[in-house]
């Protein structure tokens, strides 16, 4: 009832709702067509119609029923699923195998992923040069087209960029939601810090070795995309990390506790998007004049975002991924998309709108084209 209450402000009328839509449904048919469509592959153009149908159908409906985060998961969890099928097909397809080995690292035989960003930093800002050898494979961006996306993103968003165009996010927000109660309730918040010290680790022993360590030895990821071939003791090693890893942090924990622990304690990336989070022009508000103090933000909250205090102080903290799940738990109202600087009372409505609509074109951009390849596959097995 709460809930309900809490996004009956934020609803729109059918009508209303189309024509908010209608800037998203220009924009993703002529990023998702290059402006120039060509129906004459027949299994390709149902495969981009129903992803396209699909994208603008959930952007509808965040206006049409005032809820954010359940349509979000919906296309974050989507994405990854894909991304991670398109990334196996594309290596068997490239390699004939989902392994790769230390020479088709050298060979640039790659593709680049945007966790290896931070490992980047140091040698780059000292020697003008990429350590990482990634390249355009079966159609993934090249390195410079990866870096300013994600330039542009974690700018524009902040931490946004974990909850809406992060390639792997909707793996443990997936999992995160398996259960309607958490087993385990209590985990310090202390631990949201170890991001930071996980940056500093691999931005040293990157710069150092020459190669990028997170994606070397520690990316949980690894299990659900390519993998190191199991050669000796070393690679086996490494394959038990990721493989742990994993099952912990992106699938376990997450169940048992309803939160995104994988991207609350290890992504390196997370620390730098968490930083980007004081630059970004969109922001989390709490209206304290509105506010009761149930606290069931900081209950549902999936990246230890709020605490107690917190919400007492009208402030979300900079970890705040933007997923939205507090602002629809929220059965005053209090919470909501703000622009920085504005007051939590004022243009919440003009906020939401100008957030969804540019959040929500980053995660289009970046999701279209694996959900695409998938849709297309499945298109090409039954008709």
């Amino acid at each position: 009832m709460d809930e309900t209450i809490n996004n009956q402000s934020m609803r729109k009328s059918f009508g209303k709702s189309l024509l908010y839509t209608l800037p998203m449904f220009l924009l993703t048919f002529v990023l998702m067509t290059g402006g120039r469509p060509d129906f004459s592959d027949r299994h390709g153009t149902i495969a981009l119609l129903i992803t396209f149908l699909g994208l603008n159908i959930l952007y509808f409906l965040m206006h049409y029923t005032g809820k954010t985060d359940k349509l979000r998961a919906v296309l974050f969890i989507v994405f990854a699923l894909t991304l991670s099928f398109t990334l196996i097909k594309n290596m068997v397809d490239i390699r004939q195998t989902m392994t790769y080995s230390q020479g088709d690292i050298l060979e640039c035989n790659m593709p680049f992923c945007h966790l290896v960003i931070p490992m980047l930093i140091l040698h780059a800002a000292f020697t003008q040069s990429i350590i990482y050898p990634g390249s355009i494979l079966g159609g993934f961006a090249s390195i410079s087209a990866m870096v300013v996306l994600w330039l542009g993103a974690s700018v524009i968003l902040g931490r946004g960029f974990c909850s809406w165009g992060c390639f792997y996010g909707g793996w443990d927000d997936g999992f995160s939601r398996f259960r309607k109660r958490p087993v385990i309730r209590k985990i310090g918040d202390s631990w949201k810090w170890m991001p930071f010290a996980v940056l500093l680790m691999v931005a040293l022993t990157s710069a150092l070795a020459l190669t990028p360590t997170y994606c070397d030895w520690i990316c949980p990821f690894k299990a659900v995309t390519e993998f190191e071939e199991v050669t000796g003791i070393e690679s086996a090693a490494k394959a038990g990390i990721f493989i742990s890893l994993f099952g912990g942090l992106v699938v376990v924990l997450p169940i048992l506790t309803r939160k995104r622990t994988q991207c609350s304690f290890l992504c390196p990336l997370g620390a730098i998007n968490t930083l980007s989070n004081k630059v970004s022009p969109f922001t989390v508000k709490i209206d304290r004049q509105l506010c009761n103090d149930c606290l069931k933000c900081v209950q549902v909250c999936p990246v230890f975002a709020l605490t107690k205090d917190d919400v007492k102080k009208g402030n979300v903290s900079i970890f705040c991924t933007k997923c939205g799940k507090c602002i629809d738990a929220c059965p005053k109202q209090a919470i909501h998309y703000g622009i920085a600087g504005v007051p939590a009372s004022r243009m919440v409505k003009f906020s939401r709108n100008i957030f969804l609509f540019v959040s929500f074109l980053f995660m289009a951009i970046f999701a279209s084209g694996s959900i695409i390849t998938v849709v297309k596959s499945f298109v090409n097995l039954f008709i």
